[in-house]
């Protein structure tokens, strides 16, 4: 990445996760649902694993998790060093852009809420795709665009009234359609994105501010102010944030959920076009009609030029 602007502030981001070491218990409830959605995922499969490494381990909840799936060897990376000393096993302080495992050293990659943080995802993607053996799979989880849209929103206006204007606060977050892309552009086979919304609910401001910093999800982008935020700024920000009848505050996380396969002969491979035999309509027990015989109903009023 040397010569080109990079979003993040990469020691920053390791300073707050070795701030956030002595806090991440405070974060266990949504680190665990984070987990069971990996574990769900890797229930889907019928393979058996034997080398595992959790990319962003933190405390080593994920791979805790994994060791108790029976994977006998799993090995947790942290950016943070203080990170990695707590998750225990076989755990190194390892940066997601440099890893520094030799090629096809494991037969699965997983990877909860750390991705988002590297500045060359398709190169942290390409490298952990070397890293797994053959046919090995690679499973991950990041927030989508629309994570804490309340909050963004909330400081936007917030510091446009206080300030006269924003200082960056949001990273940039890929959307389902960029991070299917960034699989097959990483080389690999079968790769599947999809995404759902878990909505978080937390008693008041404060405890999200919280729990943000015991996961080592405050600003660490490159162009952010260094001035820290003010408490005038905070209380409006926690003002603005919208409420439930009982005063709680509810968050969105959008979550992305990428999955690929290490290249590997006798994967199954996509049909050549025209190769079909079945019409889809046919499959579909629908009626097939030709182009331009759509019901009015069901047409689309066409996207403006751009």
């Amino acid at each position: 990445m040397t010569g080109f602007p990079v979003p993040f502030d990469r020691r920053a981001h390791r300073l707050r996760r070795d701030r956030a070491a002595l806090l991440v218990d405070r974060a266990e409830p949504l680190l665990a649902a984070i987990t069971e959605r990996l574990l769900d995922r890797l229930d889907d499969t019928t393979r058996r694993f034997t080398r595992a490494l959790d990319l962003g381990g933190r405390h080593g909840l994920l791979a805790r998790a994994l060791r108790a799936r029976g994977i006998p060897v799993v090995v947790s990376a942290d950016l943070s060093p203080r990170m990695a000393a707590r998750a225990g096993g076989l755990a190194v302080a390892a940066d997601d852009e440099w890893l520094p495992f030799a090629p096809a050293s494991f037969d699965l990659v997983v990877s909860a809420l750390s991705l988002h943080w590297v500045n060359d995802l398709p190169g942290a993607l390409i490298q952990a795709r070397q890293a797994l053996r053959p046919d090995g799979l690679f499973l991950a989880i990041l927030p989508g665009p629309g994570t804490l849209a309340p909050l963004r929103a909330a400081f936007l206006a917030a510091e446009a009234e206080t300030a006269g204007g924003a200082s960056p606060r949001v990273i940039p977050l890929p959307d389902l359609r960029d991070a299917a892309s960034l699989l097959q552009r990483a080389g690999f086979a079968l790769p599947v994105a999809d995404a759902e919304t878990l909505t978080v609910s937390y008693p008041d401001p404060f405890a999200l501010f919280a729990e943000l910093r015991a996961l080592g999800e405050t600003n660490a982008l490159a162009a952010r102010s260094r001035r820290p935020a003010t408490r005038t700024l905070i209380a409006e920000v926690a003002r603005r944030l919208p409420r439930d009848g009982e005063g709680r505050v509810a968050m969105p996380l959008d979550l992305i959920t990428l999955t690929g396969w290490a290249p590997a002969a006798g994967q199954p491979k996509p049909l050549a076009p025209g190769s079909a035999t079945v019409r889809l309509a046919a499959a579909l027990g629908s009626d097939e009609q030709g182009a331009g015989e759509l019901a009015p109903s069901r047409l689309a009023s066409p996207k403006p030029a751009r």
